[in-house]
């Protein structure tokens, strides 16, 4: 989404006579036309994994890309990761607050993968692609997630717990039609236990042959 031309505010005056009468329509049409931070952080998860492919060697076209490439990417992020995820060895394996450092590597939080391949299904499916042939909702893909958190949980001391759905209050005096609750929808992308550090801003960054 290209922002609409900047309008010209500096024209002198502010009465009827000084012309400026619709020129506060650009202005509310840039304003409009300004990405929120979702699909911003979409828009350029979507160009890294493109760039990704791109450098696969031998190069990779995204029709011929399954969840086994998907995985492999997500691989290929731990290098930015910035998690602590102890090994089974580690003197502080499952300790929540290790009380001293390690040689342990940085790893992407399960949080935030998960949080990336949502936004990377979406991007794909608004970029022509089919459900079908999706390869973020690859049944591999959620098998290695599933297995990212239990393995992080375990490693971290943090047991991961999906996050309920709350009932919003009802207003004095209006009731709820029969079968229906009004419900705080959670939105995926930092979950709880995700990590502290592993902003899924700086989650890609340039992109390189795995």
């Amino acid at each position: 989404m290209d922002s609409a031309g900047a309008a010209d505010t500096s024209t002198g005056g502010e009465g009827p006579s000084s012309g400026g009468a619709g020129k506060a329509g650009p202005q509310r049409g840039a304003a409009a036309a300004a990405p929120s931070r979702y699909e911003s952080q979409k828009r350029r998860d979507w160009n890294t994994f493109l760039q990704y492919l791109r450098n696969h060697k031998p190069p990779l076209a995204l029709a011929r890309c399954s969840g086994a490439h998907v995985i492999e990417f997500l691989r290929y992020l731990d290098q930015f990761g910035k998690t602590k995820v102890h090994a089974p060895g580690c003197a502080f394996y499952g300790h929540a607050s290790p009380p001293g450092p390690c040689a342990c590597p940085l790893r992407q939080a399960w949080g935030s993968l998960d949080a990336l391949i949502g936004r990377l299904r979406a991007a794909y499916e608004e970029s022509g692609g089919t459900p079908e042939t999706n390869p973020f909702a690859a049944r591999a893909v959620r098998i290695y997630l599933r297995d990212v958190r239990e393995s992080q949980a375990k490693a971290r001391g943090i047991p991961y717990e999906k996050k309920k759905r709350k009932r919003a209050p009802a207003a004095a005096g209006q009731a709820h039609p029969a079968g229906e609750s009004s419900t705080s929808t959670v939105l995926s992308g930092g979950s709880s236990g995700s990590g502290a550090g592993d902003g899924s801003g700086a989650l890609l960054r340039g992109s390189s042959s795995s």
